[in-house]
C-alpha cells in the first residue's frame, strides 16, 4: 500500500503525521485490497479540509472530504468516515446474496 501525505499552505507535527498514518494502517483491516492512499491536509479561509483518496482494486475509489475548524476534529472526523465507508464496501464485497463455490452442497443420487 503506497501512503502519500501532502499539506497546502499549512505545516504538519510529526504527531499529526503519525496520527494520519497510523489511522491509514487501521483501513487494512477490513481486509480489502488498497492500492495506495492519497491524503490530502489543506488550509481554507475558515478553517481546514481534510481528504482521503482511497484507490481499491477491482473497486471504485472511496473520497472522503472533511471540513472543520481544527484540524486534529477534522482528521478525525474524515477517519471516521472512511471508516465507515470501507466497512460498508467491505460488507457489500463479503456479504452480496451469491452463494460461493464452497458453500455449494454436491447432490448425492
Amino acid at each position: 500500500m503506497n501512503l502519500q501525505i501532502r499539506a497546502k499552505d499549512i505545516t504538519l507535527t510529526d504527531a499529526t503525521r503519525a496520527h494520519l498514518e497510523s489511522a491509514v494502517e487501521a483501513f487494512t483491516k477490513y481486509s480489502l485490497d488498497i492500492t495506495s492512499i492519497n491524503c490530502i491536509v489543506a488550509k481554507e479561509k475558515k478553517g481546514v479540509m481534510v481528504e482521503f483518496d482511497i484507490k481499491i482494486a477491482h473497486a471504485s475509489p472511496v473520497v472522503i472530504t472533511q471540513h472543520d475548524d481544527v484540524l486534529d476534529a477534522a482528521i478525525d472526523l474524515a477517519i471516521d468516515k472512511g471508516n465507515k465507508a470501507l466497512r460498508r464496501l467491505h460488507d457489500k464485497v463479503t456479504s452480496h446474496k451469491a452463494t460461493s463455490i464452497k458453500e455449494l452442497e454436491t447432490l448425492e443420487s
